[in-house]
């Protein structure tokens, strides 16, 4: 009998690991899929055949000057894979690994905005009343605008709060470090934050209005912001290797990722600060994001108290209009928010339907392309939906035809471009643009980047070209 058990205890064993072996190489095989199946953002249609281009990370990572670049996925609560590429630091000469920290951008506002909302659930903060009711070392200035509607903290957060200031470029390593409220009062790099709309007209993305609602935690709590975060968000989640305490302390110096310019060239000091830290401040890794991600979509999905409370997370999840929720951005499918700080970009995207949760980070300007491109290899490969690429149409155009674009454009007093003839297209060169874009006919009036597909319209009037319009640009055709 004792023989048996052993047997059929050994057995049990080669099981188990034969099925632990089996699982492990589907997983490796999924992740080279997705490694070697970057697809480009730009598909061009050409007849009846679609151009779609693939890559290789690695291989795409040295096209594009990106260093370093960090992923995790997570799959039912359970992060099915991480992994980190390239270098986080080549002067240092150490390399990617799942603990480095990356400075995630604006992906810091909605788990800042978590926050907030448990001081709402509290009844220490209300969604709907005038902040200046809360804030105490400084308010917003009223004017005309706030005559009749104020800002209230979901309009704050919302970005429907009528604010300037987009967002902020940070303080490099030989700058002076501003304080919050020498910030608010346009005495840093960026400009005062002002309510220049009616409050509630429309949305319109506002740092500045992050770091009011900053500023309104502080005085309410009474302790720095970053310790705020770090006892009530971040450790309760898990993210104890996170922290919004800007500058970086030193104890983190060793694991942080240095950030780089599109040139290759690495930022100054490695990193800008912050100051602006629920706007733009927090350090953290992919999979420590998806431990936030985790929470929220269980919360969504399960209408279960986490963190926040169910009906909380559905306001939070709520298009407010130009697809912005209380902290994310909200579309059909997904939720989340990217972010790009001085040397870094990063993107979290969390799915309503599905179990699929996504983090991924790079530490160079240049890391929007490949982002979009895993996203898109990713989203084949677990069948996601909501993310779509840039399609457009190749229509063949004669010499003759294109001839009419030719020319010199104004686009300002001193800014002039050129548009020539090249190969099956136009090149579009000097005045607005560092190098030549070269451009393919998409219709009598609309022609494309080859690169990006972005559009550039000409203007007719009377059957000769007059203008040229691209990216909010117009240009004055003078020859």
């Amino acid at each position: 009998m004792r023989l048996l058990c052993i047997i059929m205890t050994l057995c049990f064993i080669a099981q188990c690991e034969g099925q632990n072996k089996s699982k492990n190489s589907s997983l490796e095989a999924r992740i080279s899929r997705i490694e070697n199946g970057l697809q480009s953002n730009l598909q061009i249609q050409y007849d009846d055949s679609i151009s779609i281009k693939y890559y290789n990370i690695e291989k795409r990572m040295k096209e594009l000057n990106i260093p370093g670049l960090s992923i995790a996925i997570m799959d039912n609560g359970e992060i099915e894979w991480a992994k980190g590429y390239g270098m986080a630091d080549t002067s240092e000469n150490r390399k990617v690994t799942t603990q480095t920290l990356f400075q995630a951008g604006s992906v810091s506002k909605p788990i800042a905005a978590t926050r907030a909302l448990q001081l709402v659930e509290k009844g220490k903060l209300s969604l709907d009343r005038n902040v200046n009711d809360y804030s105490k070392s400084w308010k917003v200035p009223e004017n005309e605008f706030t005559a009749k509607e104020k800002v209230t903290l979901r309009r704050l957060l919302n970005h429907s709060a009528g604010l300037t200031v987009h967002g902020f470029p940070g303080y490099s390593v030989n700058d002076t470090i501003p304080s919050v409220l020498d910030v608010l009062e346009g005495k840093g790099n960026t400009s005062a934050v002002r309510v220049f709309r009616e409050p509630g007209e429309k949305v319109g993305y506002s740092g500045g209005g992050y770091t009011v609602m900053q500023l309104i935690l502080s005085d309410l709590e009474e302790k720095p912001f970053s310790d705020i975060m770090q006892d009530n968000v971040l450790n309760p989640l898990g993210m104890t290797s996170s922290t919004y305490k800007n500058p970086l302390p030193k104890k983190y110096h060793t694991i942080a990722a240095a950030g780089y310019k599109p040139d290759g060239s690495q930022v100054p000091g490695k990193w800008h600060t912050y100051p602006e830290m629920a706007a733009a401040g927090l350090w953290t890794t992919p999979s420590q994001l998806l431990l936030w991600a985790k929470d929220i979509q269980n919360t969504f999905q399960n209408q279960k108290d986490g963190l926040l409370k169910a009906a909380t997370v559905n306001e939070m999840v709520t298009d407010y209009g130009n697809n912005q929720g209380m902290g994310p951005y909200v579309v059909e499918h997904l939720f989340g928010h990217g972010g790009s700080d001085e040397g870094f970009v990063s993107d979290l995207r969390i799915w309503k339907d599905h179990s699929i949760s996504v983090a991924i980070m790079v530490n160079s300007d240049n890391g929007n392309a490949i982002i979009q491109e895993l996203f898109l290899s990713i989203a084949k490969e677990y069948n996601l939906p909501g993310i779509y690429n840039r399609l457009r149409t190749y229509n063949e155009q004669s010499k003759e035809q294109r001839s009419r674009y030719v020319g010199a454009y104004q686009f300002s007093e001193d800014a002039i471009t050129k548009v020539v003839m090249k190969d099956n297209g136009l090149e579009f060169s000097e005045g607005i643009v560092k190098n030549p874009i070269f451009l393919l006919p998409e219709s009598d009036s609309l022609f494309f980047s080859a690169e990006t597909g972005l559009y550039f319209e000409f203007v007719f009037e009377n059957e000769f070209v007059t203008n040229l319009k691209v990216a909010g640009y117009n240009g004055k055709k003078i020859e």
